[in-house]
């Protein structure tokens, strides 16, 4: 009910002449079909008011790919001369045409001067309106929306309309097409934008943590490196992928982790980790926290999230004496109730104030209007932050879901950042080729439940996209014998959204002439053709993940107890540091950050050990096969640091 008391709050109504539909109008942005977690309820009340936010094209976008490339190709002159933020932003400010274009546009609709405000960081034109009068200046119908599982109510339209000349000055508008299930703790419901899944009712650990099927003690009676194939500690780790020990503490160059959705780590749950398998490490040693909008951590151990304790379990190892640092997000009254819908956001607004926006109605606000204890009650953070050289996520969620609009303007935001020579590293999911099951669907798929649905953020092409890998029964840390996950199918495929970018068309192409997929295919962007002909999976789209790590039979320290766990929660942060050992070198040698690293590492196949074994399944299939070369299931492969030095030290 929260979003709909908002809707129909008593603040006077900008008064908008309702004029009859133009005619020049054009189709600006549709959702295909409503989710079926969703019923369309009845039509919102005429005199409804709404807070309007236009997001503005940001200039220059056509030329980001490309400014992109000239710092991050290994061949170009430009390799690693990043940009500053303040070059980043101005590069990229909408035009002043654009604001000029749709802010004449609602003058000319009949909304009063005076009611309109350009935000403070001039991507976002507001105001307030009816129900009756935006769906006139939009030629839409707003209806009330409620989620069957939770009975959460939110606002939405099927499509919206503006002036064909509006078009391309716009990205899009809000309140508009999204739906996006509201998601709960991590202890509450299984299926979360995470990547380990929560506890289910009746379930004493999650489906991806399992009993470490012996006591500590016999654990490490074993010869070192022997029980890799049924317990992966961090000395398998660094075995498997010829991880040095780390020799430097450069302050500048700390590891950075996000975390969210109420997961929080606890400094007890790393203290035992670090005494049994990490002595080295001195007890206390733990993250430098970067709250967020009111954020707290650690937490006790018995409250203690999983997917936090790992994390930070499986990169201080790898990276000791280097640091890390927690950007927690969210302040835990709303984690305990969470309707909002935005995702990212807020991690994105604090790191990048020129992005920040304090109207997005899709985030949750700040100041929290809520009376609860707790309540964040500061202003939301924008450019409070800045970036480490490396982040490593672990969240996500169907690229369905959401608008293409509102992913395509986060995908930019990674852009921007890996032009100031920031890695982005992300979990690429643990459904194989499916999607989250229960809001698309019962088995997270598209259409007939046979078509795939690819991930977000996975499916963005300026973030490096990461698999995991699993070690068979009696195999050890030496004998390059791992295969894609079995006990659960590692996250791959390619986007409906974005083509294949031109660092993996040759890649791509090869698995697809080579080892083609024994389905039916399509081509799109953009979401225009999902299933056509009968095809299940989009030929010409972004592919990933882009490469992979070890990501099961991990063993952790979680509310106080040893446990193994998996899931490419895993595999990310494991990738992640080994980028971060990379630019302790680079940086001790006096040379940049290696930045966006995707260029490279697909001109540099010879850099990690080919995983030709394995599958992800999903949607009723068996879904893609690992195969020689780059594939839709472990990428280019699973990481050879010394060679992956070589390379980058090189440049």
């Amino acid at each position: 009910m929260q979003l709909l008391q908002f809707v129909l709050f008593g603040v006077l109504a900008v008064e908008v002449a309702a004029v009859p539909f133009p005619s020049n109008h054009v189709l600006h942005e549709r959702r295909l079909d409503a989710p079926k977690a969703w019923i369309k309820r009845d039509r919102v009340a005429e005199s409804a008011l709404f807070p309007v936010r236009i997001g503005m094209t940001q200039s220059n976008l056509d030329k980001g790919h490309d400014l992109l490339m000239d710092v991050s190709k290994h061949g170009s002159p430009k390799y690693g001369k990043h940009y500053s933020p303040q070059e980043v932003a101005e590069i990229f400010a909408p035009m002043q045409s654009s604001v000029d274009a749709v802010h004449d546009w609602l003058s000319s609709a009949g909304i009063a001067g005076e009611k309109i405000s350009q935000s403070t960081n001039k991507q976002w034109m507001q105001f307030d309106a009816s129900a009756f009068d935006l769906e006139t200046l939009l030629n839409t119908k707003y209806h009330i929306y409620e989620h069957t599982e939770t009975g959460k109510l939110t606002v939405a339209c099927d499509e919206y309309h503006v002036p064909a000349y509006i078009q391309e000055h716009v990205d899009y508008i809000t309140p508009g097409t999204k739906l996006v299930a509201p998601f709960k703790k991590t202890n509450e419901d299984p299926e979360l934008r995470k990547r380990i899944f929560g506890v289910t009712s009746g379930q004493k650990l999650p489906p991806l943590l399992k009993d470490l099927g012996m006591t500590v003690e016999a654990l490490l009676a074993v010869p070192e490196l022997q029980a890799c194939g049924t317990v992966v500690t961090p000395a398998c780790i660094k075995a498997l992928y010829q991880v040095p020990i780390g020799s430097k503490a450069d302050p500048s160059n700390a590891l950075g982790i996000f975390e969210d959705l109420g997961d929080v780590y606890s400094q007890e749950d790393l203290n035992l980790f670090f005494a049994t398998f990490a002595q080295s490490i001195p007890q206390g040693t733990g993250p430098k926290l970067e709250a967020i909008d009111g954020a707290t951590a650690p937490d006790a151990v018995l409250q203690a999230g999983a997917e936090s304790d790992l994390d930070f379990q499986v990169s201080f190892p790898l990276i000791y004496p280097q640091g890390t640092v927690l950007f927690q997000t969210d302040d835990p009254v709303y984690e305990a109730d969470y309707v909002y819908e935005g995702f990212l956001n807020n991690f994105l607004d604090a790191l990048d104030g020129s992005y920040c926006s304090t109207v997005d109605p899709l985030d949750p606000p700040y100041p929290d209007p809520s009376n609860a204890t707790g309540a964040y009650k500061g202003a939301l953070q924008c450019g409070v932050y800045t970036p480490t050289n490396v982040i490593s996520i672990s969240y996500g969620g169907q690229e369905v879901d959401l608008p293409i609009a509102y992913q395509r303007r986060q995908c930019t935001e990674f852009m921007k950042l890996g032009m100031q020579g920031v890695s982005v590293v992300l979990a690429s999911g643990d459904s194989g080729v499916a999607g989250p099951a229960g809001d698309g669907s019962s088995n997270g798929c598209l259409g007939t439940g046979k078509i795939f649905s690819p991930d977000f953020p996975a499916n963005c092409p300026y973030i490096t996209t990461v698999g995991s890998t699993t070690l068979p029964a009696g195999g050890n840390a030496t004998d390059d014998a791992e295969t894609s996950t079995t006990r659960f199918p590692s996250g791959g495929g390619f986007s409906n959204i974005y083509a294949t970018p031109d660092y993996q068309q040759t890649a791509v192409s090869s698995y697809l002439t080579n080892s083609p997929p024994p389905y039916d295919s399509y081509s799109t962007t953009d979401n225009g053709a999902i299933g056509a002909n009968g095809g299940i999976y989009n030929k010409g789209g972004r592919g990933y993940p882009d490469v992979s790590a070890v990501g099961d039979n991990i063993v952790i320290y979680n509310k106080g107890a040893p446990t193994l766990i998996g899931g490419t929660s895993a595999s990310a942060p494991i990738f992640a540091s080994i980028l971060t050992l990379i630019n302790e070198e680079r940086l001790a040698a006096g040379k940049s950050t290696i930045g966006f690293v995707n260029p490279t590492l697909y001109a540099h196949p010879e850099a990690f050990h080919d995983i030709t074994v394995g599958s992800n399944p999903g949607c009723n299939t068996t879904g893609f096969a690992a195969a020689k070369g780059w594939d839709p299931v472990s990428g280019l492969g699973t990481p050879i640091y010394p060679s992956l030095l070589e390379v980058f030290m090189s440049l």
